[in-house]
């Protein structure tokens, strides 16, 4: 179903538009009606009429400009301000053009009666066309900074003008009006005239993007703005067609103020009447203010404070009648959002069954999440055959809930069986309970993956590298069997002397030996990105930028070679005093190569392993072989991919058992 316009039905907007387009022609359509059948075109001269009429638009329009020019200081608008200097403007000039009315100041009246609406309407179309554009943020501030200074000039002009056109002898505006239309008043009216047509043209424009009553009306009062300069060009003194011109003027300022009081008997208040016609910014920063103005609200309600709304009222000049349609609207927003919280909080408890995440550390992160959103949840596992929270034990029948005050008790089952119970507060909706059963069935899924997790570290990851075995659980098709072509960096390493160590003690401190220098060396080799994929008797091959891509693998593996020394050295230095015979215990000797190779799962269906075959795993094993008990070799390729701040001695081209061409090797001796 198609959501309905927010303004006029799609069908009707077309009649709008030619309502609108007669409604501006019907005007010049009397002038030209006027101009062209001179008879029409009568003069009737009544001076009281004519200065009463100026001086009633005259004060309304200043009161209309005054508002604009409030909202502009409350908003901070540039845009706000032009506008009011258009309106304070024309009235300013209207205002002279009705005190020089002969017969009520002046005898005869003055040139200034003739020229001062045409002067004053052109000043007011330069700020109509400055109004419609799209200020950016340095424009609009250097407006808002200079705005004082363009009200004086505006007032030190018009003060000009009135002297000038008002004090008899003065000036030649004081003298008697010209027998005679003044020609070039005809053409200095027509950069007003464009620049009117230009404003309307724009600020349509932005009505298309914002549409709004109230850019409809300034874009109708730019338009009769306009065609009142078209119809005060003919200079013909108080004629028909020198009235209509009067008529155009007011119903351009009647037209805005009528649609900005309709706009205030709709909402209640003034505050907002012309925030349409703000610039981008300040609707921006408007929006953001009623957000603000609405988070208030809801945690006002949340916290069961009664009519909140009124907290707002005065900020944004709301009545009675609107304030309790916002503390309704407040308060069901508080429960939408309420509920939103808890759902999101299902889906952040759903995303924290992690692999490997200990049971305790997952229900205490459930429960952090939780508490946000459903208040004081409380959970207690099966101890000793009892399901208890503090003194308050629970015995289920099924699934069912038990309820207590205002808590529901939802049990926690793991493969079908009674593994705990969660407390959960109960509100004032509708939808606590479902949302609880919902979390109560999430946490079960938690609580049963966590203890699943935990045997498959005993009976799985245990077996294999942490980033093979996270892998796997992750896509169970990477365990099918094939690989790809992948560099990579190959740490050989195993313990010169192993043999003769095997057969001078017995199996029982053999075993002993390889755990203890096996857990001194593989944390070195995972805490930098590495994966062991072999473990044959003494020996070890681990690979770096496989399965998972390092961008500095042979680094990493450099620097894990060198930490497996260190630690192999201290577990050495910590068995020599405790044993009572002279048999030397072996020492570590890595060999470190870069390239390609072939990695991936190698195999039988029936039993396969993660590995990796090529002359770049090869290598390293000779590299190794070559090693100096206690020593770090490495290839070229590792050496030239180390970069800076690395330490060698160069060994030079070494024959390697399967290879035709040398090897150039090299000792690492330290890495910055």
């Amino acid at each position: 179903m198609p959501s309905p316009s927010p303004y006029l039905p799609p069908a009707r907007q077309p009649v709008r538009a030619v309502v609108w387009a007669i409604h501006l022609s019907v005007p010049m359509l009397g002038l030209w009606l006027l101009l062209a059948q001179v008879e029409l075109n009568v003069v009737w001269q009544h001076n009281a009429s004519h200065f009463w009429m100026i001086l009633v638009v005259a004060g309304i329009n200043v009161v209309l400009g005054t508002l604009i020019s409030e909202a502009s200081r409350r908003r901070q608008d540039a845009r706000l301000f032009l506008v009011s200097m258009v309106f304070l403007s024309s009235a300013g000039f209207f205002l002279l053009h009705g005190l020089a009315t002969p017969r009520i100041f002046l005898p005869t009246g003055s040139l200034g009666f003739d020229l001062g609406q045409q002067a004053g309407l052109t000043i007011a179309a330069a700020f109509a066309f400055a109004s419609a554009l799209p200020l950016g943020a340095r424009a609009a501030a250097a407006v808002l900074e200079y705005q004082h200074f363009v009200r004086a000039a505006l007032v030190g002009v018009m003060l000009a003008w009135g002297v000038a056109s008002l004090v008899p002898g003065l000036t030649a505006l004081s003298l008697p009006p010209l027998a005679s239309p003044v020609n070039w008043l005809a053409y200095a009216s027509i950069p007003g005239l464009l620049l009117y047509g230009a404003a309307s043209v724009m600020m349509f424009l932005l009505h298309r993007r914002r549409p709004s009553a109230m850019l409809i009306s300034l874009i109708t009062a730019y338009a009769l703005l306009a065609e009142a300069m078209i119809a005060g060009m003919s200079q013909l003194n108080w004629h028909l067609s020198w009235w209509e011109w009067h008529v155009l003027l007011t119903l351009a300022f009647v037209f805005v103020a009528y649609s900005a009081y309709l706009q205030f008997r709709r909402e209640g208040s003034s505050a907002g009447l012309f925030d349409s016609v703000t610039l981008s910014t300040t609707v921006a920063r408007i929006r953001q203010e009623y957000d603000q103005a609405l988070e208030e609200l809801v945690d006002h309600v949340r916290n069961g404070e009664p009519q909140a709304a009124t907290r707002l009222s005065g900020k944004f000049q709301l009545n009675e009648g609107q304030a309790a349609v916002l503390d309704r609207a407040g308060q069901a927003l508080a429960r939408e959002r309420e509920l939103s919280e808890r759902l999101s909080a299902l889906v952040d408890v759903s995303a924290q069954t992690r692999v490997g995440l200990p049971e305790n550390q997952l229900l205490s992160s459930a429960l952090d999440r939780v508490r946000q959103a459903y208040g004081d949840v409380r959970i207690g596992l099966v101890s000793e055959g009892r399901t208890q929270i503090g003194s308050r034990e629970y015995r289920f029948t099924g699934n069912t809930p038990i309820r207590r005050d205002h808590l529901l008790a939802f049990p926690l089952t793991v493969k079908g069986h009674l593994a705990g119970v969660l407390e959960v507060p109960v509100g004032r909706s509708h939808q606590d309970e479902a949302l609880a059963a919902t979390l109560a069935g999430q946490l079960s899924i938690c609580l049963e993956n966590a203890r699943l997790y935990q045997e498959l570290d005993t009976l799985f990851r245990q077996y294999m590298s942490p980033d093979v075995a996270n892998r796997l659980l992750a896509d169970p098709a990477q365990a099918e069997l094939g690989g790809q072509l992948k560099e990579l960096t190959a740490l050989f390493a195993d313990l010169k002397g192993f043999t003769t160590f095997s057969e001078q003690v017995t199996p029982g401190e053999i075993v002993e030996m390889l755990n203890r220098y096996h857990t001194a060396a593989v944390p070195c080799i995972l805490n930098n990105g590495g994966t062991i994929v072999q473990f044959v008797g003494d020996a070890l091959l681990a690979l770096f930028n496989a399965p998972a891509t390092q961008h500095d693998h042979a680094r990493a593996a450099c620097q894990a070679a060198l930490a497996m020394q260190l630690a192999a050295a201290e577990v050495a230095e910590e068995m020599a005093w405790k044993r009572v015979d002279d048999v030397q215990w072996p020492t570590f000797r890595v060999g470190v190569n870069t390239g390609p190779a072939l990695v991936g799962n190698i195999g039988s269906p029936e039993l396969r392993g993660f590995n990796a075959m090529g002359d770049c795993v090869n290598v390293a094993a000779r590299l190794q072989a070559l090693a100096e008990p206690g020593t770090v070799v490495i290839g070229e390729t590792t050496l030239k991919q180390l970069g800076r701040g690395v330490t060698v001695n160069p060994l030079g081209r070494l024959n390697l058992k399967g290879k035709e061409e040398q090897v150039a090797a090299y000792v690492l001796t330290g890495m910055q």
